[in-house]
């Protein structure tokens, strides 16, 4: 019997599972702010990529050093990012 199973990133990555997952973060927002900087307000977008980037700052805090609670509370709460950039998106097109 075929077992398929989901793989995590840290295996998928191994032991460059923390750098990525903060580059991927980094890549999420420089591909928004590409698409959107000619339409949005600028000062609101830089203002929501200041709070983006503290969150990054922070998810790379919790996983650092690998620990099951500080991965858990980093996938837990990692839709405060997306929300941060929804939220910069509308008020930067007000």
């Amino acid at each position: 019997m075929l077992r398929i199973g989901m793989k995590t990133s840290a295996i998928t990555l191994g032991a460059h599972d923390v750098p990525a997952v903060t580059a991927f973060y980094l890549v999420f927002l420089a591909i928004w702010t590409a698409a959107l900087w000619p339409v949005v307000n600028p000062w609101v977008w830089g203002a929501m990529l200041v709070v983006a980037l503290a969150q990054v700052a922070w998810h790379f805090q919790l996983i650092k050093d690998r620990s099951r609670e500080g991965c858990f509370k980093a996938f837990r709460l990692n839709h405060w990012l997306g929300f941060t950039v929804f939220v910069g998106v509308v008020l930067g097109l007000v």
